[in-house]
């Protein structure tokens, strides 16, 4: 087998069990372990995966995000439920934005009925499945393409940003510790940043188990949104100490009713 061949078989292992050990691999793949050594090397010098004690994962860390593929499987569901209620807080006739995320990208699926509409959007997921929907006029991001994110990022992307103006910004984080949203990704903060800038209102949308942890970037505070989506798996103390402090948090359940406070 080719190395490349076996490395993309690696990262398709990876994207199913989140991480694997050194001697999994070289048995799975019959080649030494200093092979596996030097392909998890150049998978990680690529920005795909991270080498922990033993092995490799493809799980976030506080200065790693996963690949996008590993984040669509994760809290699937929730995310579903937080796209669908999301949609209820848009209007036909209006512009949003939705970033690169995962759960933001989901809102694809729940909005080709909201027409007329304008969709300004770095998500590639979300550019290929509204741009074909009459009444939806898409406004594609340009700028460096990351396969790890799906997205479009860098100064070009901010730059059409600072050009535009929205009524609503859909935006995903990576992780929420006390009142602060964090991301592991300089450039993607930067995008982000700038998608609040340009909207008159916006709504960030995580899933529960992105609270009570952190990554290396600051993002902003939360009392910059709108409102917190998340599912009603919230552990009670973080729901608690958010709506403390001012948050408007919305925890929805399984008929994505929420409970708002």
């Amino acid at each position: 087998m080719k190395p490349d061949d076996r490395r993309q078989l690696m990262m398709e292992m990876l994207m199913e069990t989140g991480s694997a050990a050194i001697e999994e691999l070289s048995v799975r793949f019959g080649v030494s372990k200093m092979t596996i050594h030097r392909d998890l090397d150049e998978l990680e010098q690529a920005g795909l995966l991270r080498k922990i004690h033993g092995g490799a994962s493809i799980q976030s860390s506080p200065q790693f995000e996963s690949d996008f593929r590993y984040r669509e499987r994760i809290a699937a569901d929730e995310k579903r439920r937080l796209a669908r209620h999301a949609a209820r807080l848009i209007e036909p006739g209006q512009i949003i934005i939705i970033d690169d995320g995962s759960t933001a990208g989901a809102l694809a699926g729940y909005i080709r009925d909201l027409r007329p509409l304008t969709v300004i959007t770095n998500n590639l997921g979300v550019i290929i499945q509204l741009a074909p929907v009459a009444g939806i006029n898409v406004i594609s991001l340009g700028g460096l393409y990351s396969s790890k994110f799906n997205g479009f990022f860098g100064v070009n992307t901010q730059e059409a940003l600072r050009s535009l103006r929205a009524d609503l910004a859909f935006l995903s984080s990576s992780a929420v510790n006390g009142n602060a949203a964090f991301h592991q990704d300089q450039e993607v903060v930067q995008t982000k940043r700038q998608m609040m800038k340009s909207a008159e209102k916006s709504y960030l949308l995580v899933d529960h188990g992105k609270f009570g942890k952190s990554a290396l970037h600051f993002l902003t505070r939360l009392d910059g949104f709108q409102a917190v989506l998340t599912g009603d798996e919230l552990d009670a103390p973080y729901a608690a100490a958010l709506r403390e402090g001012g948050i408007t948090l919305e925890t929805i359940g399984g008929d994505a009713a929420g409970d708002i406070a």
